[in-house]
């Protein structure tokens, strides 16, 4: 199991990609979609925030499995953010 503090980087890593590539949407398309690619950064931010929460106060119960299904989450969400970024450029 990898340690909470790499977690937490996975996390910032994702999410700030999410982010950048957000930014770098809106200053190649300038006054195209920009309202909605604020949207996805906010939802950006609000993933990364839920995701520390969950980290910050994990299951006792079952670590092992509690951190994997984070990880999956955090894969997903992310995944689900960049189609979204790719739907904005079509």
């Amino acid at each position: 199991m990898a340690s909470i503090r790499v977690i937490k980087k996975d996390v910032d890593f994702l999410v700030s990609e999410v982010i950048s590539d957000c930014w770098m949407f809106v200053y190649l398309n300038p006054g195209k979609k920009y309202e909605e690619a604020v949207e996805i950064i906010s939802e950006a931010v609000e993933l990364r925030n839920s995701l520390y929460e969950k980290i910050n106060r994990p299951d006792k119960a079952n670590v092992k499995k509690y951190f994997k299904s984070v990880n999956e989450e955090l894969l997903k969400s992310v995944d689900a953010l960049f189609l979204k970024i790719s739907a904005l450029a079509q």
